[in-house]
């Protein structure tokens, strides 16, 4: 052990106040490691597959913020134990679902869009000057750190605004086999307005990483198959990505579900980091065959004990953190395995980069 670990409330060591996150609970004192170059330049690192320095931690590096609160659209409280519904702006209405752990369509209202080839008259985009996107911008930056990454979460992604609008997936695919054109009009038409959402944002905050959410799939395999993603998703897909990656913007694309046969679509697209369910998919597979081109977020477990937490952290550098393409979450029930659990990925890592080279 190369580097000393800090004892828990050692005076000589930065403190800060965490906040509540997206699902809620309590603020947290987060230590802060004395890091010998800038967080942004590591995460930039290892996105890159670069030599970062150490495996970045969201918890410490990332400060994150949902595109609802920087425009001012409805979105669902994820906090909140009760079911509610709320109407989205594409004028899309949901019920908050807490025992399904997220929101879901309302099933008693008729969908926007019934058939997609009335895509241009029955679907509504959102006009970014009727909010106040500039004030809430600013707003935001006064409590950002600007040491550490700025992420923005973007929200639904093509296919999910697709379905959303149809009122569920079964006609969303449907109209995916049988309208193939006015699907891929639509997505391009829905990709120029992230488009322009994205420049929007891009005058007033300094963007350093976007997460896109994109659901391709369930638990047994992916919703609609290869020769659908290379005729209608991908081409809209990967223009919106080129775009962010002009940009010098790191991508993260979010899917559900077991999307093995798209491994090879995602890595064609240029996504930096893919955030996906660890159930259905085989994390060390994807990290032998596809870590030179593409990385993965990988939480640390939640671990009862100090012993168990750093023999995780351990596990979760050893198997991700070669070359870069990895960063991670420590999460922990106690002020004192939160120190504990923020400085071993900090130090174990950099000792685990100075012995690869």
């Amino acid at each position: 052990m190369k580097y000393p670990r800090p004892a828990y409330g050692d005076p000589s060591v930065k403190t800060y106040e965490k906040g509540p996150g997206m699902f809620g609970g309590a603020s947290q004192v987060v230590p802060v490691p004395d890091y010998p170059i800038s967080i942004r330049e590591n995460f930039r690192r290892a996105a890159k597959r670069e030599n970062p320095v150490w495996l970045p931690n969201s918890v410490t590096d990332i400060d994150s913020e949902m595109v609802a609160n920087l425009t001012g659209w409805a979105e669902n409280d994820w906090s909140r134990s009760e079911r509610y519904d709320w109407t989205d702006h594409f004028g899309v209405q949901w019920t908050f679902v807490p025992e399904a752990g997220g929101p879901m369509l309302k099933q008693s209202v008729p969908p926007i869009m019934e058939d997609v080839t009335e895509w241009k008259t029955a679907v509504k985009f959102p006009v970014l000057s009727d909010y106040n996107i500039k004030e809430r911008c600013e707003a935001f930056l006064k409590k950002h750190d600007p040491e550490k990454v700025l992420q923005v979460n973007v929200g639904l992604g093509c296919t999910e605004r697709l379905v959303a609008l149809m009122g569920g997936y079964e006609n969303a695919m449907v109209a995916m086999a049988m309208e193939p054109e006015a699907v891929r009009e639509f997505l391009e038409a829905f990709v120029d307005s992230e488009i322009e959402l994205v420049d929007e944002l891009c005058k007033y905050l300094p963007i350093d990483f976007i997460t896109y959410h994109d659901d391709w799939g369930t638990e047994r395999d992916t919703f609609f198959g290869e020769q659908m993603m290379e005729d209608i998703v991908f081409p809209p897909t990967k223009r919106l990505f080129d775009n962010l990656r002009g940009k010098n913007i790191v991508i993260q694309q979010h899917s559900c579900g077991k999307i093995t046969r798209f491994m090879p679509y995602f890595v064609k697209l240029g996504v930096d980091f893919l955030q996906i369910q660890d159930r259905p998919n085989d994390f060390a597979a994807y990290k032998r065959e596809y870590g030179k081109d593409i990385g993965l977020e990988v939480a640390c477990p939640f671990s009862p004990t100090k012993d168990e937490l750093i023999a995780n952290i351990h596990k979760t550098v050893d198997t991700y953190g070669p070359n870069g393409g990895a960063f991670s979450s420590v999460f922990a029930m106690s002020p004192e395995l939160l120190w504990d659990g923020v400085f071993e990925l900090y130090l174990y890592s950099r000792e685990f980069y100075e012995n690869a080279k």
